[in-house]
């Protein structure tokens, strides 16, 4: 081994890497599927790693958010440390599982190849299609490379405005490029002999994404009324990202909606048929951002809301995305919990569908009142080390309570109430896994369970319709969505209030 290098061990995957004297771990542990919630700030505990050989002096950051016990017991945070020695990791969070779409849709054939892409502010999805048959081809899913300068979408905001606008673009149009290129490459023979060249590449996401991959400038998105800069769509040749591919394929990005409601919302819409609809119906994606549409045929409205955070397990004492090793799943067996883990084995954290089990279990129990108060307890044991802070219940009220302020707020926009809606589409990986009687018994979701309909990623089957879709067809859409925002709405905050306390009774 080189004498400037040591061995970094990773565990529980057993990984073994030599890595440069110096080295930052974030910049190592980013390759291995750790985030950085605060984008390497020291400001959370998202990063945490356990020292089970070697040394890491413990760090101001460390002293100041973690406990004396957990300093003691080895955690750090991965983010203040660099390689001065051997060492061996256990990492708190690890492996990460995007949603992809496998569903049919109609569709008018075309000649050659598509990609469609979900550009999410921690995963994206790509897939290529035969635009003949409609067949996807290849497919990529990968954590955001974004994601080491933060992991919702006010951090990535806040390194853009410090000078980190070009680096995130660099990173995303780049990543995207190699996906693209990847799936190409990995054509089988016959599908290289039916398939003709790359014709169209579809991509959408939330503003922020959109604005930062297509250069627009992110300012007016810090601060209010936090309207985009230039919403709509844009347009691209591989050459204008870098990509290394010939021909001349266009690559566009979808438009957005307003505020911070995207063209995966848009994308959402066409996939559930939303826009189409007689009745009232709605759709809720509740992801890094919460967003809500309510409409039909006639009429749509949207909104976002600061939900996203706590659904995916951040500003969780012990949260951690759906990945190996999170809890995902908690019941009452006996006056007692039983809780699943991703991959089995030991349980290292909880995710946000877990979370939402949790404090669904803990109602049941009344060791949770509902008013969010922790009955007689600060904290309730899960499974393991794994723990339910009051803290963390309080940070699931601010989510859902939002949430459903908004899918009620839309609803009553059109002098109806919540009863009224005839179907509540759950879009993203959060509202394909969440328990929907859990979601009720928090009050997350007021209607009965009959009508919830988990709808998986409905950005990327939008994205892969909008392939054979003229553009006509999205503007239109697009123009049809009324968006609005809700703090500007004199109603809001006494509902807020009222939808973040649980329902008394199941």
């Amino acid at each position: 081994m080189n004498q400037r290098s040591h061995s970094l061990r990773l565990s529980p995957a057993d990984l073994r890497l030599e890595v440069p004297l110096g080295t930052r771990l974030q910049d190592i542990l980013f390759g291995q599927g750790v985030e950085f919630p605060c984008g390497g700030r020291g400001r959370c505990k998202g990063c945490r790693v356990k020292v089970l050989r070697g040394d890491l002096p413990i760090s101001p950051e460390d002293a100041q958010l973690l406990t004396k016990a957990d300093q003691a017991a080895g955690w750090r945070l991965a983010c203040r440390h660099s390689v001065a020695g051997d060492l061996e990791l256990e990492l708190a969070q690890w492996e990460m599982s995007v949603l992809g779409d496998d569903n049919k849709f109609a569709f008018v054939p075309a000649e050659g190849l598509g990609v469609a892409i979900d550009l999410g502010t921690t995963t994206i999805a790509a897939q290529l299609l035969d635009l003949r048959s409609g067949n996807v081809l290849g497919v990529r899913t990968a954590l955001n490379a974004q994601a080491r300068h933060g992991g919702d979408i006010m951090s990535r905001v806040e390194f853009a405005l410090n000078g980190g606008q070009e680096e995130l673009q660099r990173l995303v149009r780049d990543q995207l490029g190699q996906m693209v290129i990847e799936m190409l490459n990995e054509l089988k023979p016959t599908a290289k002999g039916t398939s003709q060249q790359l014709i169209r590449v579809v991509i959408v996401g939330n503003t922020v994404m959109h604005h930062i991959c297509c250069g627009v400038n992110i300012a007016p998105m810090a601060a209010y009324p936090f309207e985009p800069t230039q919403p709509g769509r844009v347009r691209f040749s591989p050459q204008d990202l870098g990509w290394q591919l010939s021909g001349d394929a266009s690559v566009e990005f979808l438009p957005c909606l307003g505020g911070f409601v995207g063209s995966d919302i848009l994308a959402g819409i066409m996939a559930t048929g939303l826009h189409e609809s007689r009745g009232l119906i709605a759709l809720m994606d509740l992801g890094t951002n919460g967003e809500v549409v309510v409409g039909n045929r006639e009429r749509m409205l949207c909104t976002s809301t600061a939900a996203g955070p706590a659904f995916e397990g951040a500003r969780i004492w012990m949260g951690m995305r759906a990945a190996t090793g999170a809890i995902s799943a908690v019941q009452v067996e006996n006056n007692a919990f039983t809780c699943r883990v991703i991959g089995g084995g030991e349980p290292r954290g909880l995710c946000g569908s877990g979370l939402v089990d949790a404090v669904a279990a803990g109602l049941q129990l009344e060791w949770i009142h509902p008013s969010g108060r922790m009955v007689n307890r600060k904290e309730m044991p899960l499974a393991g080390s794994v723990l339910l802070s009051a803290t963390d219940v309080r940070e699931l009220q601010l989510a859902k309570g939002a949430i459903a302020a908004g899918l009620r707020m839309l609803t009553a926009k059109f002098g109806a109430s919540l009863e009224d809606l005839e179907q509540i589409h759950l879009a993203g990986a959060f509202g394909n896994y969440i328990s929907r009687a859990s979601a009720q018994r928090i009050g997350l979701l007021r209607v009965p369970l009959d009508r919830v309909v988990p709808a998986g990623n409905t950005a990327l089957l939008g994205a892969k319709r909008a392939l054979f879709e003229k553009a006509a067809t999205w503007d239109d859409i697009g123009k049809r969505v009324e968006h609005l925002a809700l703090n500007e709405d004199p109603s809001f905050h006494d509902i807020y209030a009222e939808e973040m306390g649980f329902p008394s009774c199941a």
